[in-house]
């Protein structure tokens, strides 16, 4: 997306998340059913990934089955946003 690389699946310290972008140190979470009893791991896992410096955007598996056109679109504006102060 807008020339940078994002993995799937990808391993940061002890956790694994849905898509991680190390350029933008960005991590793009689809939360669904699989999340439904962990939710105070998943924030905690954020919380610390966020210490060392990764953002994250957080999407419904609905969203993504049912409006790909505004996740993609808040992705992108995400990106935008924030590549300017990486490539600065």
């Amino acid at each position: 997306m807008r020339g940078f690389d994002f993995h799937r699946q990808k391993p940061l310290l002890n956790y694994i998340v849905d898509f991680f972008c190390h350029e933008l140190m960005l991590v793009i979470e689809i939360d669904g059913d699989s999340h439904d009893h962990k939710y105070e791991d998943d924030l905690q896992r954020q919380k610390t990934l966020e210490e060392i410096g990764i953002s994250f955007i957080r999407f419904d598996d609905l969203e993504v089955k049912h409006d790909i056109y505004n996740v993609i679109r808040t992705i992108e504006g995400w990106v935008d946003e924030h590549s300017v102060k990486t490539h600065s």
